[in-house]
């Protein structure tokens, strides 16, 4: 299989991509391009649009100050998100950056916040939220962007999930086990489940909160080990886990470039 083609540099651009077609880019991208990485004219370019795939392009001008991009061929198809979806209570705006930036690196199809008892931050900017995973599908090779949520209380969010739909939670409560075991136990080894991830606020869960996840037909609690974990540490290390157990690691789903090297 070739190795990916991390030297060029990745631009998202909202526009439909087909071959010979010259996309417009706007004022910052333009800027970035031009003046920050002082690429010139007829520099190459990967771009993609979360919908069209992967092409390669060149920079050409489009005026005095603006630049724009000419398609040349497509490089990689089209592929889907995983079923993976992200919930989590919003975190305050550095760890939220970061947490939003390894879940996409990680595969996540669907971010939602969540609004908890204890969660801290109750208003969400989405879109520095879609800047910061477009960033993330830019540096990572990812073709797909997710699916992002407005934030929703907790209990509304659950009340929503398919019974058929496996929600893991990251349980504080949950005895110090083997989390890869109990995934396997969750799971028939010819099926891959719907998979949300669900973390908790920076407090963790309210009683009655995680009562209410024991009841679900569809839960499943796991522990992440003996330390305790900050929120956004936490949902990195879940989502690592279920993408060992079950996701692309094993081939199963997926939506990255084809070696990382």
């Amino acid at each position: 299989m070739a190795r990916y083609d991390f030297s060029t540099r990745r631009l998202f651009v909202d526009a439909p991509l087909t071959a010979g077609a010259r996309v417009g880019l706007n004022r910052d991208q333009s800027n970035y391009l031009s003046n920050v990485l002082r690429l010139e004219a007829g520099a190459g370019l990967l771009v993609f649009n979360g919908r069209d795939g992967e092409w390669r392009a060149r920079l050409a001008l489009a005026g005095k100050r603006d630049i724009a991009l000419e398609l040349e061929t497509r490089e990689r198809p089209q592929t889907a998100a995983c079923d993976l979806r992200l919930l989590f209570a919003p975190l305050k705006h550095a760890r939220l950056d970061y947490m939003i930036q390894k879940a996409v690196e990680m595969g996540a199809g669907k971010l939602s916040p969540v609004l908890t008892r204890r969660t801290q931050v109750h208003k969400l900017n989405l879109d520095r939220v879609r800047a910061n995973a477009i960033e993330a599908a830019e540096q990572c090779g990812i073709l797909t962007l997710p699916d992002i949520d407005e934030p929703a209380p907790l209990d509304r969010v659950l009340m929503d999930l398919p019974e058929e739909r496996l929600l893991v939670f990251c349980d504080e409560d949950a005895p110090v086990a083997d989390p890869l075991i109990a995934l396997g136990r969750a799971i028939r080894e010819d099926r891959v489940p719907s998979i949300s991830v669900l973390i908790g606020p920076e407090g963790g869960f309210d009683p009655a909160e995680r009562d209410m996840l024991l009841a679900l037909p569809g839960a499943l609690p796991i522990s992440l080990g003996p330390r305790i974990l900050r929120a956004d540490t936490a949902a990195v290390a879940a989502l690592a886990v279920v993408q060992a157990a079950l996701g692309d690691w094993r081939g199963s789903m997926g939506d990255a470039p084809p070696q990382h090297g």
